[in-house]
């Protein structure tokens, strides 16, 4: 068979004949070539047919119920059969059987006895004739369909167009170009394009080239002359602007020219008021960042030339987002509102209030020479921000939280100032909020070190380097090795593993713990393959986010990660902590028993430090419970911690959940634990986690590779 470009869909046959043998013949010969519908009873030939659109129709001409001839004329005549191919199959070979056959619409004619290889190949044929002709008539519609799309967003889109050919002459003219020169599309088409649109100088009234015209003589794109007026057939007066290009064919060659334009009147009257839009806050009136910057690029000279300071207050509302979600965004505008009013109390010759964002405000001080200066302001605000704000007849408290960056003691330019503010001001809020925080080097490495780890946590999932290291878990009767824990490690430019806790919570509030998560899930699933084929399978568990549940392509991601790495569910065990399951608990409940019914095993991580409700032990497909580290280290010294350990055993016990204790670090915890009923435990008096394949060397006598690149 011929191929195509194209996808073709498999094709459809239908053949009606009174002879069962010949059906049982054609449809054996034909069904590799299409999809074979065979109908016995012409009489219902036509109703199979308008069912199954076939795109070749076999029929024999002598047939008792209706014949092929009339049975024919019946397809043919029919909308949804005309376009199918019909094909006679005869013993006749009479010139007055073929003359009827083909003016009733046949294309063909197979004769009896059947060759079946010439069968086929007429057959097939016909059948690429047949995909041909959909395949044209799907692209004429396409064409068509983009020709109408391009001729109603012609007629449509807000700017004058015209279209000229290369001498100049007017070929199109949209609706908006119509209005703006005066001239229907009627009148305009063969004129020129100078007499239909005639262009001045706004401010002079002399003519203007066309740019059409420099378009066409100098080959390229240009832009309408500045200060440019059309004058309509009517007189009428329009401030225009934009530009003309040249159209080319698909050898390059010019044929014409298109001229894009548009109306600026209106825009040009409103200019002085956008530019005040532009540089103001719409809410309160207030400047906005743009204008705040431009301020300090003139304060910053100022002040360093006469020997003075300049202070940058950030002001952010505490919990604004909170008021705003539960009292509404109209009732957060008046928040605002009244709170930019009372700030400008504070505003003076050297004094402005600027509104940078949702609820962050900023206060530039300058030319202060009091050393007390910045403070008192800093106390001015947070007295005015503390009076309660009135909205509806109804009093809310609010405060806020500031953050000071001075020059030149902090910073030397406008972007620097304003930035280390933000970071005073969150300073400020991580102290308690209602309060001011001065900028300091000691605050700006803490926030420096957030974002190297923040560049390295990214430049990692980027490059794919995280590593997963494995703590193996043991029983805690016979110490064999019953399944190990993967737990993610980052390393610095220097090569040191950076602490999890240094890492996992900036992962969690900058979103990248899903793309995170997703690596570390592979790499577990990955071990434990490796390790099931070599003959020592090992359970491995993965730890679960709870803002990893939020992503509602959560389940799929673990069944995919199942089905790359070839691992039967049942060595892959997700540990979450308590907080996961308390996210969305209906959906999340749903999740975990998807997974739990493919045979995923859901361990409940640091149980006893969280919520510790009962009632998910009940509501949740759980198979694990993980004792958290802190009752281990305390249980020997305090009665209680141990008694929690104690009654978390019993616990996990009478649920039939497996328990595992974390952190074990002596023998004498382990004793305790052995004593107290606990099945399983890891921690550091076992081992310490460890690189991939340094676990294998010492608990599954895997021999590492060795690094061929090193050679």
């Amino acid at each position: 068979m011929g191929s195509s470009n194209l996808a073709i869909p498999r094709q459809t046959i239908l053949i009606v004949d009174d002879q069962p043998e010949n059906l049982v013949l054609l449809e054996a010969g034909l069904q590799d070539m299409a999809e074979v519908i065979t109908c016995a009873k012409s009489n219902q030939a036509m109703e199979i047919a308008i069912a199954c659109d076939p795109d070749i129709i076999l029929l024999d001409i002598e047939m008792p119920e209706v014949n092929g001839f009339a049975l024919c004329e019946m397809l043919k005549s029919h909308a949804l059969t005309r376009t199918s191919t019909i094909i006679f199959i005869t013993s006749h070979d009479d010139f007055e059987n073929e003359s009827k056959a083909l003016a009733l619409g046949a294309m063909d004619f197979i004769g009896r006895p059947i060759n079946l290889n010439v069968c086929r190949m007429r057959i097939n044929n016909h059948l690429r004739l047949q995909a041909q002709e959909r395949q044209l008539h799907e692209a004429y519609q396409a064409l068509q369909k983009e020709k109408e799309h391009f001729h109603v967003t012609l007629k449509c889109i807000g700017d004058g167009v015209i279209a000229t050919d290369s001498h100049q002459r007017v070929t199109f003219l949209n609706p908006v170009a119509q209005r703006l020169t005066g001239w229907s599309g009627s009148s305009a088409i063969g004129q020129c394009i100078s007499k239909v649109m005639t262009l001045r100088d706004a401010t002079s009234n002399e003519t203007l080239i066309n740019p059409i015209s420099v378009a066409l003589s100098e080959n390229r794109t240009v832009a309408m002359a500045l200060n440019a007026k059309i004058i309509s057939l009517q007189g009428r007066e329009y401030r225009v602007e934009d530009s003309a290009a040249p159209i080319r064919d698909a050898e390059g060659n010019i044929t014409g020219a298109v001229l894009v334009f548009q109306d600026v009147t209106e825009s040009i009257a409103m200019a002085t008021q956008m530019s005040h839009m532009t540089n103001h806050d719409q809410l309160t009136g207030l400047p906005n960042r743009l204008l705040l910057h431009d301020r300090l690029l003139q304060a910053i000279p100022r002040n360093k030339r006469d020997g003075t300071k300049l202070a940058v207050l950030l002001i952010d509302i505490d919990n604004f987002k909170y008021l705003n979600d539960t009292l509404g965004h109209q009732t957060g505008d008046k928040v605002i509102f009244q709170l930019s009013q009372r700030l400008e109390e504070l505003c003076d010759a050297h004094t402005s209030l600027s509104r940078i964002g949702g609820d962050e405000f900023v206060l530039m001080s300058s030319d202060i020479s009091s050393a007390n200066h910045v403070e008192m302001v800093a106390s001015q605000v947070l007295r005015l921000s503390s009076a309660p704000v009135t909205i509806n007849d109804e009093e809310y408290k609010l405060s806020v939280s500031i953050g000071i960056s001075v020059f030149p003691d902090d910073a030397n330019s406008e972007k620097e100032l304003v930035r280390h503010a933000d970071t005073a001001m969150y300073r400020a809020k991580a102290l308690g909020r209602n309060r001011y925080c001065y900028f300091s080097d000691e605050l700006q490495s803490e926030v420096d070190q957030r974002f190297l780890i923040e560049r390295l946590l990214k430049r990692a999932i980027e490059e794919q380097t995280l590593e997963v290291f494995f703590q193996p878990k043991h029983n805690l009767i016979t110490g064999k090795l019953v399944g190990a824990e993967g737990l993610v490690r980052l390393r610095d430019e220097n090569n040191r593993i950076i602490p999890p806790d240094a890492f996992i919570p900036l992962a969690e509030e900058t979103g990248l713990i899903h793309a995170l998560g997703e690596q570390v899930l592979h790499q577990c699933c990955s071990a434990a393959r490796r390790w099931l084929l070599q003959g020592t399978p090992v359970k491995v568990g993965a730890n679960i986010a709870a803002l990893q549940f939020s992503n509602d392509q959560f389940y799929l991601n673990i069944k995919q990660a199942l089905h790359t790495h070839q691992l039967p569910a049942q060595w892959l065990e997700l540990e979450l902590t308590e907080s996961a399951l308390m996210h969305n608990f209906d959906e999340t409940r749903g999740i975990l028993q998807k997974l739990s019914d493919i045979g995923v095993s859901i361990s409940l991580d640091d149980f006893g430090t969280g919520y510790s409700s009962l009632s998910y032990l009940r509501f949740f497909p759980l198979d694990v419970l993980k004792v958290d580290r802190s009752f281990i280290k305390d249980m020997l010294d305090d009665p209680q911690a141990k008694n929690i350990v104690n009654a978390i055993i019993h616990l996990a016990h009478s649920l039939n959940l497996q328990l595992v204790a974390e952190g074990i670090e002596t023998k004498a915890q382990l004793e305790s634990l052995r004593n107290l009923g606990c099945q399983e435990g890891q921690g550091y008096f076992y081992s310490k986690p460890l690189p991939l394949q340094e676990f294998e060397a010492r608990y599954l006598l895997i021999q590492p590779v060795p690094d061929t690149k090193a050679l």
